[in-house]
């Protein structure tokens, strides 16, 4: 185990976690909503330090990440635990184990035993993925940290749910994100999600200030979060953040908590992406549907198909240096 970062002791041997807006109180011996951060002492530690449970090498498009570092492979890691309860999970099995009283489980690693087989494999990146990284933070931070020391990227697949402080001390070591906005209101994320929507919408505008390259996924649920009205409110958002964020708008399949709900149709996904290109946005991306309109970057200027793809391979990459081949209007992106 490893102390945690990021709390406060409190009277009567309790402590209170100041990781992510949960914000949880914990007594002596319980942990907090991620399962995976108990007090032991009066003093609050990581469970999951060096434990990963999931460990892969992915192409960076499955993040979703299509303007960082397009074509190149991820080093993907993942522990037990997560500060959500999202009922339809596709990770459920590893993101809430610790809350399903299963043992904690997972393979010894430290950062830089990660680090050296990120390098190994010819990885450009190591991703923090699958579930939640808020929840790892001391050993993703850590990570990070020799991961950047050795000329590799770093990124997270987050749900955007961290604070101020401790998103800000890791962001010199975190080069790029893909963050869920899963929804646009207060409702859908107490009972979807069980959280609040406002600090993610607060940590999205903090990635973007602290210069981290972002971008954005909403999973379209059917009857849930594929109102019109609901994909303008979240495309006016990322808009009013910046129209260089790109927005993966990505079919539903039921899974775990939610398997009374269809599979998201591909109209509702191309009408998702007209809503964002007329809120200004300059990438949307329809995910989940190989083949489907809305796989290719195309240039903000001129539309040139500049990186064309089908599923999570790259079929053509046309850029120069970042820049359209035939306009020379630069991409906006994190391409060497």
């Amino acid at each position: 185990m490893r102390e945690a970062d990021f709390y406060e002791k409190r009277e009567h041997a309790k402590v209170s976690c100041r990781l992510c807006p949960h914000t949880c109180l914990i007594a002596e011996g319980s942990t907090g909503i991620c399962g995976v951060r108990q007090n032991r002492g009066g003093s609050l530690f990581s469970l999951v330090y060096d434990k990963v449970i999931a460990e892969h090498i992915d192409p960076i498009e499955k993040k979703p990440l299509y303007h960082f570092l397009p074509g190149s492979r991820s080093y993907s890691i993942a522990t037990a635990g997560c500060n959500f309860t999202c009922r339809h999970c596709q990770n459920a099995d590893i993101s809430q184990l610790p809350r399903d009283g299963a043992v904690i489980t997972g393979r010894q690693r430290s950062p830089e035993d990660i680090t050296a087989a990120a390098l190994a494999s010819g990885c450009a990146s190591i991703a923090c993925t699958y579930t939640e990284p808020t929840i790892y933070y001391e050993l993703a931070f850590d990570t990070a940290k020799c991961a950047t020391e050795k000329g590799l990227k770093n990124v997270f697949v987050s749900n955007g749910y961290i604070n101020p402080e401790p998103l800000t001390a890791i962001s010199p070591f975190l080069h790029g994100a893909n963050i869920d906005l899963k929804g646009y209101s207060e409702d859908f994320y107490h009972r979807v999600c069980g959280a609040k929507l406002q600090p993610v919408l607060d940590a999205i505008a903090l990635y973007k200030k602290l210069g981290i390259w972002i971008e954005i996924t909403t999973l379209v649920i059917p009857g849930l979060n594929d109102a019109p009205g609901m994909l303008s409110l979240i495309a006016s958002f990322i808009a009013g953040v910046g129209v260089d964020i790109p927005w993966h708008v990505t079919a539903f399949h039921p899974t775990y908590l939610m398997l009374d709900r269809p599979p998201t149709p591909a109209r509702t996904l191309l009408l998702a992406r007209d809503i964002g290109l007329q809120a200004g946005l300059r990438y949307v991306y329809t995910g989940n549907m190989p083949g489907l309109e809305g796989e290719n970057t195309c240039c903000p200027s001129c539309g040139e198909a500049v990186i064309q793809r089908s599923g999570f391979s790259i079929k053509h990459y046309g850029l120069v240096e970042g820049c359209c081949p035939r306009c020379q209007c630069r991409c906006d992106g994190v391409f060497s």
